[in-house]
Parts: structure tokens; sequence; C-alpha cells
């Protein structure tokens, strides 16, 4: 038989040949299946390498695509073969003859349930022209085991592990590394002893070093040739006050002229400063030819300036000369006094240093809270369930019999359930897995049933009773919506969700409680997946998202 596709339209040769057709119908049941695109003359066959397996074997499905050479052509893309796995999809071989180009695609596929399955028709598009493949019966047999050689043992019990420390230990040396950071550049700035300046250097001589080096300073200056005898005159007053200040303890730089001598007077009547008459009436002249110069804009000759300057060097040495040597209590007393400002100094430092670092936690805690929520920051810092389920390590496992394939945050337990008496006649397998109470925070559940005649399964009953369960824990108001659902691999089943209020044990609060039942099932067998969390609860809308997605059944027992 020729067939060609018409826009879904086929034409049949001569009826004599029909016998012709049975047997290559057989045959392309087993083997694979052809069909013809009248438009682009475009062929379709699927194939398979057997029709028998055993669990843990794999199946070469192969589909071949002979098409024009200008077409596009699509492949099924995922686990689009279920109930079977999808192990490796090859890269697809391409060989062209001229204007023809032959495509070809193998899929690896398993199975590790024993028993017999069907393979989907598969789509195959065409410039987005969509063909179905026909569809194979496949059969998965057991390994055969021969107990006489090989013992049977019992399933070993669940093992306490420690939990993974790998995480925390991970989150200490980023908070090590960043105090780390934030140290060194605390003490960089704040507490380390940094080199002097110049001008620092010069601040720490004594006094009397360090007036004689301003004075050489002074002269070496271009005040005098610049005609800056204002700033000449000023720099030699403060110069010679400063000294006065620290070393004779007189407060000479808030004094004027008369004042500063009249002090200097007292101290040699007093004995405490012995400087000669000639000394002082030196200095008296000096100050005098600096108030003019600063107040009354007199210009001396650069000759006087000079003298000035080196009179004012040899006042400072006699003053020296003239001041009695230190006690030792003096002393004793001075070095006390340094050691205190030393240490005062480093407080301030460390209060600097202790401000910026409050000041970097601050902003940058108002920064966060800013840009990614109070909330957000809060659960960081302090923790969430919720939130630490999510950001967990999740476990992607299967479940019951037959399998239901989900990824959860946590292991789900097996728990004992008891069903109905009436059920009991009915049902011949029940188990269920669960993480979490439905009155906590979060929980799901995963129920998987077989019957003892295949018959179909009863989604409302199910669901209704699922409901009575949810209103014997205490939720109460339930608002119940349903929907069509689709797991990964394409499976439809049915998706119950809504809210409700449930009570608190004691009966004295409530809060509104989410609930998310997936349905699925066939001949024989009925699969739930049961999902509750508190409304409101961003990071268990997220895990129940993730959890949804993962979500994949058997079409078959």
């Amino acid at each position: 038989m020729k067939c060609e596709v018409r826009n879904t339209k086929c034409e049949k040769t001569k009826s004599q040949n029909s016998w012709f057709l049975v047997l290559g119908s057989w045959f392309l049941l087993f083997f694979g299946v052809s069909i013809a695109n009248a438009q682009n003359k475009s062929t379709i066959e699927a194939q398979i390498d057997t029709a028998s397996i055993k669990i843990g074997e794999q199946i070469q499905y192969k589909i071949t695509v002979e098409t024009d050479s200008t077409n596009v052509v699509y492949f099924p893309e995922d686990q689009t073969f279920s109930p079977l796995e999808m192990v490796e999809a090859l890269t697809i071989d391409t060989t062209k003859n001229k204007d023809r180009m032959t495509l070809q695609r193998i899929y690896a596929l398993t199975q590790f349930d024993s028993g017999s399955y069907t393979i989907p028709p598969q789509r195959v598009a065409i410039n987005e022209a969509p063909f179905l493949t026909d569809s194979f019966r496949i059969q998965v047999a057991d390994v055969a085991v021969d107990t006489t050689k090989q013992k049977l043992y019992d399933i070993k019990p669940l093992m306490e592990v420690e939990k993974s420390n790998a995480k925390l230990w991970m989150t200490i040396l980023f908070v090590l590394l960043a105090l780390l950071v934030i140290g060194a550049l605390v003490y960089w700035f704040f507490l380390r002893k940094k080199p002097l300046t110049e001008e620092e250097k010069v601040a720490l001589l004594p006094a009397f070093d360090r007036a004689m080096l301003q004075l050489k300073e002074l002269e070496n200056s271009r005040y005098l040739i610049q005609d800056e005898y204002k700033k000449y005159y000023s720099e030699l007053t403060d110069i010679v006050r400063s000294y006065l200040e620290e070393d004779v303890h007189v407060s000479a730089l808030e004094s004027t002229t008369d004042q500063l001598i009249t002090k200097l007077e007292l101290l040699k009547d007093a004995g405490e400063l012995e400087l000669e008459d000639e000394t002082i009436t030196q200095f008296k002249k000096v100050l005098r030819t600096a108030d003019l110069v600063k107040f009354a804009k007199s210009k001396p000759a650069t000759s006087v300036a000079e003298q000035d300057r080196a009179a004012v060097e040899q006042i400072v040495r006699k003053t020296k000369e003239a001041l009695p040597e230190p006690t030792e209590e003096e002393l004793l007393l001075n070095e006390k006094y340094l050691e205190e400002m030393a240490k005062k100094k480093q407080r301030k430092r460390i209060y600097i240093a202790a401000a910026v670092l409050a000041g970097l936690i601050f902003f940058g805690g108002a920064f966060s809270m800013a840009y990614f929520g109070v909330k957000d920051v809060k659960d960081t810092v302090f923790g969430y369930p919720t939130k630490e389920l999510l950001e967990g390590e999740w476990v992607a496992s299967s479940y019951g019999f037959p399998p239901i394939d989900i990824e959860t945050p946590k292991v789900l337990l097996r728990q004992k359930a008891e069903l109905p008496k009436a059920l009991d006649t009915l049902v011949a397998s029940h188990h269920v897995f669960a993480h979490g109470s439905y009155v906590g925070l979060f929980s799901v559940a995963v129920s998987s049933s077989t019957f003892k005649e295949q018959v179909d399964p009863n989604f409302e009953a199910a669901v209704g009773s699922m409901m009575a369960t949810l209103e014997a824990n205490g939720l109460r108001n339930i608002i119940p919506k349903q929907e069509e659902f689709f797991t990964k691999s394409g499976v439809q089943g049915l998706k119950t969700y809504g809210s409700g209020q449930m009570q608190t044990p004691e009966g004295k609060n409530s809060k509104k409680l989410k609930y998310s039942i997936l349905t699925f099932g066939g001949k024989g067998f009925m699969q739930q997946v049961i999902m509750t969390w508190e409304d409101g609860d961003n990071y268990a809308e997220q895990i129940v998202q993730r959890i949804s997605a993962s979500v994949d059944v058997k079409t078959q027992v």
C-alpha cells in the first residue's frame, strides 16, 4: 500500500491488493509506522529494536524522516515516552541526497517496573505541521532470581545519619572572611600607626628644637625677596610666642606686646626665669617692629628684618638657658601625661572604628531592608522554617506503587494508614508517605493505591474523602476549586485547590491555610499528592510550585 497524506486524507490503491494491506499493517505494528506527506512527499517512520526487555534494559526507539532539504523537522523532546523513561536522546543523524534529506534520531528508553506498557504515539512536526507515529506495546519482564542460591533478606530499617554541616561551614567561612576584610579595613584606616607627615614630625619635636627648625626655614624663605614683610614678621612672632607658651608656660599667643613683656618681667622678678634685662629689651624692640609692620604697614630694611630674626633666635636660646632644670617629679608627671595622651588618642581611634563599623552595619541593614524587604532580611538573619526548606538540599525519589516521582525538601516518611472497613474489600494496597502536619507551616504527602478489580477510580470521592480529613484536622470554611493538571511528562490529572480557616488545637486562634490536591489514576489504581501551607507564606508558595513541577506518575500498573 502506498499512503500519501493530503490534508489528512489517504488514497488507497486497487482493492484487489487488500490482503497485502493486512500483512503490511501487521508488519508496521511490530517494526514501525510510515506516514507520507503528499505536499512535500515526506515519510515518517518509527521503529523499535525489540518489544520485550528485562527490568533496567534499554530499547532503541528510532524515528526516521525523509523529506525535502528545505523543510524544518522537529523531533520529540523531554520525557514524552512515559510510562517508559528516556535515558538518552542521541544527536540527529542527517544524510543529504540532492534535494532530499534523511533525518534519523535514536532514543534510549527503559523501565524499572515489570509489566506490559504502551509507548504512546510521538509527535513529529514538519514545517510546524504535526504528525503522530504509531504506538508500541512493550513487555517488561522480571529478572529471575534463584532463591535456592541467592538468599533473601528483610528490608533494612531506616538509619539515622548525621546532618551534613557542609553548608554551615561554608556560611561560617564567608562570615569569617567578611569579618577579616572589615577588620583589615578598620585596622588600616583607624588603628595602625600611620607614617607621619613632615608637619606631624615637626609638631612632635620638643618646643626648642621645633622653634630652631622653624626659624631656619624662615631664614630660607622668599618672603623678603617678594616684599612680603607682613607674613615674615607674623611667622617670626608666632614662632617665638609658641615657644614661650610651651616651655615658659605663659599665654603668649593671646597677649599683646606690652602684656607679654610684663609677664616675662614678673617671672624674672619671681626667680622663675633668669633672663637679662638686655634680652627682654631686645625682645620688646622686635615685637614693636613686628606690630608696626603688621598694623601700620611699615617696611623696614631687609637687613633689619634679618637682624630681627637672628635676635629672636638668640632670645629663644637664652630663654631655654634661663629656664630651671625640671625636677624628677615634673619629668614623671610629664611622662604620665604623654602616656595618658597616647591612650586617649588610641581610645579615640577605637571609638571612631566602632562608630564606622556600627554605621556600616546600620546602613547595610537599612539598604538590605529597603531593597529586599524587612521580612526577607529578618528571615535571612534569624531564619524561618519554610525558607530553610526552600533553600536546603532537596530530595528526588519515587514513593509507593504505582510509583509517584516527586522532588521534596525532605525525605517523605512512610505513614501507617488505616482504611475504613468499607474500603478493605476494594483496595488491594495503600501506601502513604508524608512530611510535616496539616496544622503546621507546611506539609506534603503522597498516597498510592491499587484496587482488587480493574475499575476506573472515582476522583470526586477521593477528593471528598481528603476534604473530610482536612476538616477532621480543624480546617473550616473550605473553598474548593478544580482544574486540569498535567505532569512534566504530559500525564493528565485533576488539581483541587483552595483555602480555609485552620483552628488551632487550643481553639483560641485561627489562621488561613491553603491546600492543593493532585489526583491521578487509571484502571485499577489511584495516586494523590496533598500539600498544605499558610496563606501569605511566599517561601511555601515557591516550595509548592517546585514540587508540583516535579511530579510525575505512571499511567499503568
